[in-house]
């Protein structure tokens, strides 16, 4: 078993480090001022225009989109090393287009739906959002209220979606709804192409979150959809959503990755500076665990996040895998963060270091496509009978 990457993908992961340590590194310190006054930890519209003309010149688009469409058609493996560099900051940046929602678009668009939808985003050259969660449903898609009815040659979609990332800005949303509630969420769910100005769409509210993020709710009041805008078909909805749901855990454990190495780096280079009572913390057993830990538990989900991406290009079944990823990833960075915050004492605790931003956001991860609690559940009913 050979655990090397491709000389492209070493090399594609160096560019992207040095592209976060030149270009998006500096920018830390304006996200944490606004964070701090209560603005979001988000870069500002002139910041993003620089980001973007950069990461373009350099051919960090369009990564892991069909070569048909313009992409490189990378794999999953060569996109792990990618998302672990932009983990490694707290001023969150994502190369265009977003991987998660590219693969869903590339597994169900068909006919006018590719040109419309597929291309452009492949291209980076729109924002898209999926709704799925509802009030009250949480990470059970049995629950699901949202429905979509047929009239004429449009569907009628009634109901509300909320935890929504970039649902303000984002051109148009996949929409998750029931079109045959006698099927439920497996066989009788559906996705829709929805777009920001569609009758009867409606974002609601911007929610702030943990770490300086925002999420939205949207409302559906009679929003009509015309059927060419049925993505896949009708009632197989389950199964491209949870290709898009497996894409973001494995890109959320990557970035837990480079969150939980900024913050052993941090430590390590923190330590030795810092006496207490006499002694270096970098003496200190505790200190030293925390640091052998950290190293530790990194290694060990930096291998869990290639094996399971390897088993994915493969196309093997690694649903099991990817649950494991999800919880152990955001978990471990749980630890080494909140280790790290220990070591720098109070001053961990400001807002004025990139440490809390990155715990917030590792906080959300582990509620975020499914909580640790649901991914321990479909561990376990793969590893032992749980009828």
């Amino acid at each position: 078993m050979n655990f090397e990457l491709l000389e492209e993908h070493k090399m594609l992961k160096d560019l992207v480090e040095k592209f976060v340590q030149t270009e998006i590194m500096p920018l830390e310190a304006a996200v944490l001022v606004r964070d701090a006054a209560g603005k979001g930890a988000y870069l500002l519209p002139t910041e993003l225009e620089r980001l973007h003309k950069v990461s373009k010149e350099l051919g960090l688009w369009s990564l892991d989109a069909p070569e048909e469409l313009g992409g490189m058609g990378l794999p999953y493996v060569a996109l792990i090393g990618v998302n672990e560099a932009l983990g490694y900051s707290c001023a969150t940046y994502t190369l265009p287009p977003d991987s998660p929602n590219l693969r869903m678009l590339e597994k169900t668009a068909k006919g006018a739906q590719i040109e419309a939808y597929l291309a452009p985003y492949a291209r980076g050259e729109t924002i898209s959002a999926i709704g799925i969660s509802e009030p009250g449903a949480g990470a059970d898609p049995a629950g699901m209220q949202t429905k979509a009815v047929r009239d004429g040659d449009d569907w009628i979609i009634n109901g509300r979606k909320i935890w929504i990332t970039r649902a303000a800005e984002a051109d148009f949303t996949i929409l998750m709804a029931i079109t045959d509630p006698a099927k439920g969420a497996k066989g009788g769910m559906s996705a829709f192409l929805v777009d920001k100005d569609a009758p009867g769409f409606k974002v609601m509210r911007q929610i702030p979150m943990l770490g300086g993020e925002f999420t939205y709710e949207i409302a559906l009041d009679d929003c009509r959809v015309p059927n060419w805008k049925l993505l896949g078909n009708e009632g197989e909805g389950f199964g491209p959503m949870q290709v898009r749901l497996g894409t973001r855990r494995m890109e959320m454990a990557a970035w837990c990755i480079g969150g939980a190495q900024r913050a052993l780096d941090m430590m390590v280079e923190y330590a030795p500076q810092r006496s207490t009572f006499g002694e270096k913390l970098s003496q200190r057993q505790t200190v030293q665990w925390w640091a052998a830990d950290a190293a530790t538990k990194i290694h060990a989900a930096r291998l869990m996040a290639y094996d399971c991406a390897w088993k994915l290009d493969e196309g093997r079944d690694v649903r099991k895998e990817i649950s494991m990823l999800k919880v152990f990833a955001t978990e471990m960075a749980t630890e080494v963060l909140d280790n790290a915050m220990q070591c720098f004492g109070a001053m961990g605790m400001t807002k004025e270091m990139p440490l809390q931003l990155l715990a917030g956001r590792v906080r959300n991860m582990r509620i975020y496509d499914g909580p640790s609690e649901v991914h321990r559940m479909v561990v376990a009913r793969n590893v032992m009978d749980t009828r």
